[in-house]
């Protein structure tokens, strides 16, 4: 398709059919991104069939959880892609549909694009173990993957991984999102790891603009006491592709806002 930029977002929809009635595909057919990683479609396939397959031209793959109306991941495309990988563990988190990667492969690259819903350990200790567990399978899943070809995860990641990212981090260093171990995994996967967080690299002295979620607790969203949670996650190779990004604090289709990152790729 000749150069271009490569128009991709990321948003937690918090339901796909919820996100639907406000205006989620009439903003995608004016914004026109290339793909859309979506996270918590909280749908099963059957919820899917004839109402969300495409949206606004883009052709969406799916993963499902087993449990109705949780989590869930998706991409939607403009381009066709080579091949769908659905999952990543083969058991306790596909089974919760956290993970879905699209392949874009030619004779002179390999290139995935990935949707993935890191769990929230809010709730309570068992799901902060469950999140632990999550991050000890994603990191050497990510680093298999790495070895072998080029990669964007576009993820709610449910962390923050330094104090610029949120309102508030002195009173959240006890709080599931920005505890230590937490906090430890990111800069191991964006040190050590290797892999870089798009948004810090183009904007690594981010102010309040930053923040991609917004408790429905005490005015935060008026107030801007925000998090940020979603994240352009990538190899230094596409890394170094990417132009400019966007996040679209004024589009309520949830308590995220999609952002979005334009890459100078081939398609």
């Amino acid at each position: 398709m000749g150069k271009s930029l490569f128009k991709l977002t990321s948003l937690n929809l918090n339901g796909i059919r919820s996100a639907s009635t406000k205006g989620l595909e009439a903003w995608l057919a004016q914004a026109r991104p290339d793909c859309i990683c979506v996270q918590e479609v909280k749908a099963q396939a059957a919820d899917v069939a004839g109402k969300f397959e495409d949206l606004a031209g883009l052709k969406g793959h799916f993963q499902f959880a087993e449990k109705k109306g949780y989590s869930g991941v998706g991409v939607y495309t403009r381009h066709e892609p080579s091949d769908v990988v659905v999952g990543f563990d083969g058991g306790e988190f596909d089974a919760e549909g956290r993970y879905v990667e699209l392949r874009f492969d030619t004779p002179a690259r390999k290139l995935s694009v990935i949707s993935s819903y890191f769990p929230s350990g809010s709730s309570g200790p068992e799901r902060q173990e469950a999140k632990f567990r999550f991050l000890d399978k994603m990191y050497p899943h990510l680093m298999g993957l790495k070895a072998e070809r080029e990669f964007i995860v576009c993820s709610d990641v449910n962390i923050a991984h330094q104090q610029a990212d949120l309102k508030n981090w002195r009173s959240n260093q006890k709080n599931s999102g920005f505890l230590p171990q937490e906090r430890d995994w990111m800069t191991q996967l964006t040190t050590e790891g290797g892999v870089v967080d798009v948004y810090r690299h183009l904007k690594p002295d981010t102010t309040e603009a930053c923040y991609t979620w917004w408790s429905n607790r005490g005015q935060a969203y008026a107030k801007n006491v925000g998090w940020r949670l979603d994240y352009h996650l990538a190899t230094p190779a596409l890394a170094d592709k990417a132009r400019s990004e966007s996040i679209y604090k004024d589009e309520k289709f949830s308590d995220h806002a999609p952002i979005t990152v334009e890459y100078d790729l081939d398609f």
